[in-house]
């Protein structure tokens, strides 16, 4: 039984893979007229369907308005019913269908153009009524559904939703849309985090170890320990950074030799430490730790020492 589980799922997985695959061949002038006619647009892209296609149609809308094309979604049930209103003079609709051919479909397409909007066809059917009469067709025809009876709609959505995606990324692209405007439509969660949050929104909020290179033993174990971070900053008077003293330093010192009389914080810090600025993405600061292989960063601008960044900072704040 367990066989024959994976087995049909394996072979979904490969039918949907192969139609995907076949997508290419449909990304052709039509589909360049398609994405050009939205970038040109005055309005909005209105993306429209009925059915498993109405579920793909929002989820289209949301990754254009995530990517920085203005879109909205209406059921095309709902359109025939008072929704139509949602249109407005300068907007373009798309209509997504597999057959071209659904009822809602032929009743709502006339009205659309009656109002004057262009059509965008996001069809499997290129002979369809809705192929032929939309000014622009996006084929995303497949062989067959992953339903062993070639009925529930499988393949044929995977197909939309993709065709959906490469549609986004063109429009993407011609709007120059960047990390910085991602950040500025995503500004909540983990994803936001990495493209906003910076390395001064983090260190201020720990403790800020230092001691004089002439600091005792004895002061350097207290100013790590008290401030647990594992690390102090050597600094001079002025705050300029010396270097630093990690507990592994301590540790490797302490191996060395028996003899701690008169041992000063200049005997063990390293110089020319890592350091970050405070104007420095925090997933900047996780990539320089990463590459290192170590915990703690320096805060520092124009050699003055400001802080500590650590990474449990960056697992607190979901950055890893």
């Amino acid at each position: 039984m367990n066989h024959q589980i994976t087995e049909k799922a394996k072979e979904t997985i490969a039918i949907e893979a192969a139609a995907i695959q076949q997508l290419t061949g449909f990304v052709n002038e039509q589909f360049a007229a398609a994405v050009q006619a939205i970038y040109n647009a005055k309005g909005r892209l209105v993306v429209t369907g009925i059915g498993k296609s109405a579920i793909v149609g929002q989820k289209i809308v949301a990754t254009l308005n995530s990517t920085g094309t203005p879109a909205l979604f209406m059921h095309a049930a709902d359109a025939i019913h008072g929704d139509l209103g949602m249109v407005q003079q300068d907007d373009l609709v798309m209509v997504i269908s597999k057959s071209g051919e659904s009822p809602e479909i032929k009743v709502l397409v006339p009205f659309i153009q009656q109002l004057g909007n262009p059509i965008i066809a996001l069809v499997g059917n290129t002979q369809s009524f809705l192929a032929q009469t939309a000014q622009y067709v996006i084929a995303c025809t497949v062989e067959k559904e992953a339903c062993p009876n070639n009925l529930a709609p499988t393949t044929s959505t995977t197909a939309q939703m993709v065709m959906g995606d490469a549609l986004a990324i063109a429009l993407m692209t011609l709007n120059g849309f960047d990390g910085k405007d991602f950040a500025k439509y995503h500004p909540g969660g983990n994803l936001g985090k990495r493209l906003y949050l910076k390395v001064a929104d983090l260190y201020v909020h720990n403790a800020m170890p230092k001691v004089m290179p002439n600091a005792s033993l004895k002061e350097v174990i207290v100013e790590i320990t008290q401030n647990r971070l594992g690390v102090t900053a050597v600094v001079e008077k002025n705050n300029d950074l010396c270097g630093i003293i990690t507990d592994g330093d301590l540790r490797r010192m302490l191996n060395k030799t028996d003899v701690l009389t008169n041992i000063t914080a200049a005997d063990i810090f390293t110089p020319n430490p890592k350091t970050i600025t405070p104007q420095a993405l925090a997933v900047e600061a996780l990539e320089v730790l990463k590459k290192y292989d170590i915990s703690q960063l320096v805060v520092a601008e124009n050699n003055q020492y400001l802080g500590i960044i650590h990474l449990h900072d960056l697992i607190r704040e979901g950055i890893i």
